[in-house]
């Protein structure tokens, strides 16, 4: 990853020395640049969610099936997991700026696109567009939130950066379910054009230029990482409507799972000019908030693909009323982001915040695997709180100690590799927690169904329910429906038992991270800045 300057460097001249409390790229507007960068991150993570609700209008619109229509939700995935890694090199190649105005606005028309699309193949082609435009937005957007802050406010920054990332998958279901409804599947996409308007009239006259470098592409590392992470989805996609490893199509799409990712390791972690610099995954802080970042996708997004369903089928919540109890859970996210900001910026130790964020969350999952048909509108609101508190304390100081020790010149490469892997979290999670409940659906419908038997009711003998003929067939079809509806309420809680246990083994992982060098202090002497990693402690 030889360059002969680091990207950092702007037009001005060279960046501050290290340590010093000097914001890399120093701009004159800053608080309106943070506006337009933050609408740019929200627009593109409002997308991952916003459109599932409108699934099955997309489908009779299109004339697709209950199978192909869920490639308009694949293709976007697909296409931004592989763009993504690819991130650094395009900066470094045409330059920050460029590209975040770019990306900004191929999101607009591939938006637009999307909204004009009159059948199925068009919305995937334009979907998969959409998909690589928004896959550089992420990892820019906090690369340069970091870029023009000082090192000193970078917490406030990262707390700032999170709102929208970790509100954004709670706004998208519910302004989805209410253009929807009111309006039309197509104002799902519409939607984009003003906001992403307003972002890139910001970005144009405030985005400070950030100079490129001749970077050699590694098209053997892309084309391994994009075998790798395309296997990995169509996996998630497909395994379920095919049953499986009963079906040579996952068993071949497991092979190249597994061929691809090992191979993208060796070739990484040896090659000469890689697509990523190996000395990044030698940074302790940043190689544990990629694992980290797998489990709040697994966290977030999958309570977030359970609930909706859940209150509206089982509970008969409207999708308005969804939106409001779900809604707490992003005011937990917005107070707990600006205490972890806070205590970020006062030096305290991000360690026991990261464990005790990991802990609430465990708190709110083990009451929710508490819950019944029966559970009342505040319980579901106080938990939906509490789990959003613990949320915001993970993500901010997480964030804080992956980029405490990288150097400026990684930063763009280790935005995109966070949000690549939060991204392969959330899907992994949302596929496994809905296989899981379908399963779990059967095995314990299979168990209630064997226990009503003609002595199990203690107010009409089921045997002789054909006395009554058709009003008999009424009676066993309401007894099915009730069964179906306790089947799947053990189901989901079977869920969030197994996302409990998941969230807890994450708690004494936080201790293995080396402590902050503290606010101002810059990126500290990590590895790639020129001296050797700090010991552990």
């Amino acid at each position: 990853m030889a360059s002969a300057a680091p990207p950092g460097t702007s037009a001005a001249g060279p960046p501050p020395a290290t340590g010093a409390d000097e914001a890399q790229l120093p701009v004159a507007n800053h608080m309106l640049l943070i506006v337009g960068i933050m609408a740019a991150s929200l627009l593109q993570v409002l997308d991952t969610t916003i459109a599932n609700v409108a699934i099955p209008h997309m489908q009779s619109s299109l004339g697709a099936t209950a199978d192909t229509v869920t490639w308009v939700l694949t293709s976007y995935i697909i296409a931004s997991a592989v763009a993504m890694p690819i991130t650094g090199w395009l900066a470094d190649r045409i330059g920050g700026r460029r590209l975040f105005i770019l990306s900004v606005t191929g999101f607009i028309l591939a938006s637009m696109l999307c909204g004009a699309a009159q059948n199925l193949e068009e919305m995937v082609l334009f979907r998969a567009i959409q998909g690589v435009a928004g896959a550089f937005i992420a990892p820019l957007s906090q690369s340069f939130m970091l870029d023009t802050t000082k090192p000193s406010r970078h917490p406030q920054m990262m707390a700032l950066w999170g709102m929208g990332i970790m509100i954004g998958p709670i706004l998208g279901p519910v302004l989805g379910g209410w253009l929807t409804e009111y309006a039309s599947w197509r104002w799902v996409f519409y939607v984009n054009l003003p906001v992403g308007a307003l972002a890139l009239a910001i970005l144009m006259a405030n985005l400070p230029h950030r100079d490129g470098t001749r970077r050699k592409f590694d098209l053997l590392g892309f084309a391994l990482i994009a075998i790798t992470l395309t296997s990995f989805q169509l996996v998630l996609d497909r395994g379920q409507q095919v049953d499986w490893f009963q079906s040579g199509e996952i068993w071949l799409y497991s092979f190249l799972l597994i061929s691809g990712a090992w191979m993208t390791v060796i070739h990484l972690a040896s090659a000469r000019g890689a697509l990523f610099d190996p000395v990044m995954f030698r940074d302790r802080n940043f190689t544990l908030a990629l694992f980290f970042m797998v489990a709040i996708g697994i966290i977030m997004f999958a309570t977030m693909a359970l609930l909706p369903p859940m209150l509206q089928h089982l509970f008969g919540y409207s999708v308005i009323d969804t939106g409001i109890v779900l809604m707490p859970r992003g005011v937990g996210v917005l107070i707990s982001m600006q205490v972890a900001g806070l205590l970020m910026r006062k030096g305290v130790d991000s360690r026991p915040v990261v464990a005790s964020g990991f802990l609430i969350t465990t708190l709110s999952l083990w009451e929710m695997s508490h819950w019944s048909l029966g559970v009342d509108q505040q319980t579901i609101i106080a938990s939906g709180l509490v789990q959003g508190l613990g949320m915001g304390l993970v993500f901010i100081p997480l964030n804080v100690s992956a980029f405490a020790t990288l150097p400026p010149r990684m930063r763009t490469d280790g935005s995109s590799l966070l949000n690549l892997f939060r991204s392969v979290g959330a899907s992994a999670g949302i596929s496994l927690m809905t296989v899981l409940l379908a399963r779990n659906i059967q095995t314990a419908h299979a168990d209630l169904g064997s226990n009503v038997t003609s002595t199990a009711s203690s107010v009409v003998d089921i045997s002789t329910v054909d006395q009554f003929q058709s009003m008999g067939d009424v009676g066993l079809r309401l007894l099915d429906l009730e069964v179906n509806r306790q089947a799947a309420m053990i189901a989901y809680i079977d869920d969030f038992w197994l996302m409990m246990w998941l969230t807890l083994a994450a708690v004494p992982m936080a201790f293995l991270m080396r402590r902050n060098a503290g606010p101002g202090k810059g990126p500290g002497p990590g590895p790639g800045a020129g001296a050797p990693p700090p010991p552990p402690e």
